[in-house]
């Protein structure tokens, strides 16, 4: 898996005249796995959506980084897969049908096939099923399928296990354990179930 690094200099975000973060120097490297700590509304998502160039900052710079140089932003987008609550899946498409659409932008963790992913996930007997007509946890499962089953170095969670039951934290585990070796993984997440395994910490309170 590709090594990646992002460098963030002296970032800032601010809405209206309200900074969220600011003066903000952090490095994520590929290998580790990061928890994106604070309480409701300290930006944790805010900056999760700006290193994956979602949003803009308001302020400093983002580097990113392989072993062979600087990476161009619309490269480095390449190279992501995220979940998030906020990311809305294409409810209209049945499941399959929105996974042969995702996989046909992102290419695929080798080994795997769309119905063995569904078949991991516990929702093979969905394939066919709009995802209109989806649990919350079946498509949180499904959002975290279509990023950790992605060939790409870099995994960016918000929030990885809302809406699961307890099998689907489970789940969860077992995809954390089996699909991270050797990526940069990122989470913003105050729940120690979610994120006890990281091996570091940035808090955004520290940076108001």
């Amino acid at each position: 898996m590709e090594t990646i690094h992002i460098e963030l200099k002296n970032l800032g975000k601010r809405f209206n005249r309200q900074w969220i973060f600011r003066k903000l120097e952090y490095t994520f490297s590929s290998g580790n796995a990061y928890a994106i700590t604070g309480f409701n509304g300290s930006g944790k998502s805010t900056l999760l959506q700006i290193v994956a160039g979602a949003m803009e900052k308001s302020e400093g710079e983002i580097a990113y980084k392989n072993d062979n140089g600087p990476l161009a932003q619309e490269i480095f987008y390449r190279k992501i897969a995220m979940s998030a609550p906020y990311l809305e899946l294409i409810e209209e498409l049945t499941f399959e049908e929105f996974y042969r659409f995702h996989f046909g932008l992102k290419p695929m963790l080798p080994g795997h096939s769309i119905q063995s992913i569904m078949q991991l996930l516990g929702l093979k007997d969905a394939a066919k099923k709009q995802i209109r007509q989806f649990s919350s946890g079946m498509k949180q499962r499904a959002k975290l399928g279509q990023a950790f089953f992605s060939n790409v170095p870099v995994l960016l969670l918000d929030e990885p296990t809302a809406n699961l039951d307890t099998q689907g934290i489970a789940l969860y585990h077992q995809l954390i354990n089996d699909y991270t070796k050797n990526r940069l993984v990122i989470i913003c997440s105050n729940d120690e179930q979610e994120i006890s395994f990281c091996n570091h910490r940035l808090e955004v309170t520290n940076y108001k």
